[in-house]
């Protein structure tokens, strides 16, 4: 293929423009200013990552210094919604830092509602305070394109290099650029990861010309993941993915309404139906079920049994609260800001939440770092909290030398959003640049050996389809390669049906996991005969590689873990209870690069706070 190659040199090569990414930009320059700073983007910075279409609340928020709450309140909000699974030393590690993220926001630009009374930030509910968002990434952006040496726009990072002298070290990345094609080749001290989680692994509930609309940005293609397990860092709580409760059709968010419009669910009946399964709950659960508030997938857990049982669907009660011109104007404005498609499909239904309470639904899953939920990159924490088995000399660093990660690529960090997101960037950049200072005198050392085997996979999708093309009569099926949107929907079937989707009700066991393994297996091998027909295509074609090798990941972690820790995400079927004796444990996966071998193994969570 007759690509130009850019060649770039750097000290802090950050993957992914997302709110990790301009974070660790920002902090990058403010405690490097010598060093060569550089982010590689596949789409544009301004309009990039999850906060891309808008968001009319932060969700991470402490308010410390008016006192309404610290870090240690947070820690123990995250520990109690994920079911006592979470790593206490980076959550409380974001937690004293973000309240600065979020002034920095305001200062330069971003309005956020103030409560009239008390001056305050209008609080959406504990820990979420309202803004009028549908500019916050590119404001956001703005600070990170003035500080770093070179932000280079949609360029897919397809692999991380690896230095040949020093083991187990990252040398930088390498990928192509979407719109031209030549390939750029980063050489770098350190790399840090800001780059989407996983969407589109589990089959969506829109289907067809719909299949973009997704909850979590469709073009999360699970790079933040696959890029590290390529590498063989270890990853952790792969399993912990999330399912949301959402507006039927269009995945419009709940929490503004239930928070800040206090609206409530019914069945179809018009019946109050949560307390129904209390007592169900609390056989699978113990006492969880009893905390405060009550967790997320628990909540969920209600809503699909209710619906299972023939009650549904579940309505959102908008007419009450839209009685009032105020709330009806905060209900519209906050799809207006951030989920249009949602306000669209109600347009298209003729439906009025002033008239009609919408239905909801519970969304495919998706597997992400800085939500709700904490699968990622097992990661050092910081040194002044982190226990010895979690601390290995930097911040945010994996465990792979001189690899970062920020946001969704960071396993243990739950209910970090997008404020949390952008001040795990600030800290994997000050941990980076450290370690640039102690490495003063090595030097990266990456062979063209390396970046030449590299290229050949990276365009071997272009040559599958320019030779196998001239084997077809008509239509698009080939003997000989396998186009990226049919391998998406074969990846996202699998994983539907065997390891816990929306088909069989989030349902999964051992036989389903291993059997899901053996055609991911087979997919893998059918992988290396994937056809693009353009660079789209391309960009496609490595998306779902990326997406077919986290979901390897998310099933071997899924089997691993032996109790339906989160019922409302998953069920195993074969072991329906949650385990406190033997699981109250992390789970920690390492593929061997060579091999593609997978090994597991629990690490102790550690409750630094009461």
């Amino acid at each position: 293929m007759g690509f130009n190659t850019v060649f770039e040199e750097c000290d802090i090569l950050v993957v992914g423009g997302g709110m990790g990414g301009t974070g660790a930009a920002y902090e990058a320059r403010y405690w490097g200013r010598d060093l060569k700073i550089v982010v590689a983007e596949k789409a544009n910075i301004d309009r990039s990552g999850a906060v891309a279409q808008g968001l009319y609340a932060i969700n991470c928020y402490m308010g410390m210094r008016w006192g309404e709450n610290q870090p240690e309140d947070h820690v123990r909000y995250a520990r109690n919604d994920l079911m006592g699974m979470v790593r206490e030393d980076l959550a409380y590690d974001m937690a004293r830092h973000v309240d600065s993220a979020v002034h920095q926001f305001e200062e330069w630009g971003l309005p956020i509602m103030r409560d009239p009374e008390t001056g305050r930030y209008q609080r959406e509910g504990k820990w979420q305070i309202m803004i009028h968002g549908e500019s916050y990434k590119p404001i956001v952006a703005e600070a990170a394109r003035k500080s770093a040496d070179k932000i280079d726009n949609r360029i897919m990072v397809t692999h991380l290099l690896m230095d040949e002298s020093r083991p187990n070290t990252v040398g930088g990345a390498i990928g192509f650029n979407v719109r031209t094609g030549a390939l750029h080749v980063y050489k770098a001290k350190t790399v840090i990861i800001g780059a989407g989680g996983a969407s589109h692994i589990f089959k969506p509930r829109s289907v067809g010309e719909g299949m973009g609309r997704t909850w979590y940005a469709p073009w999360s293609s699970a790079s933040a993941y696959a890029l590290p397990i390529q590498v063989g860092a270890k990853m952790t709580q792969m399993e912990n993915r999330i399912v949301l409760a959402r507006f039927k059709d269009g995945y419009g968010p709940v929490g503004a309404y239930f928070l800040h419009l206090k609206t409530y669910t019914q069945n179809a009946y018009g019946e109050e139906y949560e307390s129904k399964w209390y007592d169900e709950l609390k056989s699978m659960v113990g006492p969880y079920v009893d905390h405060h508030p009550t967790p997320t997938c628990l909540r969920n857990h209600a809503f699909v049994r209710e619906v299972a049982a023939g009650r549904g669907p579940i309505h959102m009660v908008t007419k009450e609260a839209f009685q009032d011109p105020h709330k009806e104007t905060v209900g519209w404005e906050n799809f207006l800001g951030m989920t249009v498609g949602q306000a669209v499909v109600w347009a298209s239904q003729d439906i009025d939440p002033k008239y009609v309470n919408p239905e909801l639904t519970t969304s495919e899953p998706y597997v992400m770092g800085s939500h709700a939920t904490c699968s990622g990159a097992w990661a050092s924490g910081p040194e002044d909290l982190s226990p010895d088995e979690y601390f290995w000399g930097y911040n945010r660093m994996m465990t792979v030398e001189g690899l970062f990660g920020a946001g969704d690529a960071l396993g243990g960090t739950a209910h970090a959003f997008s404020s949390g997101s952008f001040t795990e960037g600030r800290l994997a950049a000050k941990a980076a640049v450290k370690y640039i200072r102690d490495h003063a005198n090595d030097r990266v050392d990456v062979s063209d050996k390396q970046i030449e085997e590299l290229r050949e996979q990276i365009y071997k999708p272009l040559e599958n389809y320019e030779i196998g093309r001239n084997e077809i009569v008509a239509g698009t099926v080939s003997p000989s390669y396998i186009l990226p949107i049919h391998g998406l929907q074969r990846l996202e079937k699998i994983m539907d049906e065997y390891a816990g989707g929306i088909t069989v009700n989030y349902m999964t066991n051992e036989p389903l996991l291993k059997r899901g393994l053996e055609h991911l297996r087979i997919l893998q091998e059918d992988l290396e005969h994937i056809g693009a027909e353009d660079l789209h295509q391309l960009q496609r074609a490595w998306e779902l590689k990326h997406r077919a090798l986290a979901s390897e990941c998310v099933v071997h972690h899924t089997l691993f873990r032996q109790e339906t820790r989160w019922p409302g995400y998953y069920y195993r079927g074969d072991h329906p209870q949650l385990d406190d004796d033997n699981w109250h444990v992390l789970t920690v996966s390492r593929r061997d690069p060579e091999s593609g071998e997978w090994t597991m193994e629990k690490a102790p969570v550690y409750h630094i706070v009461d």
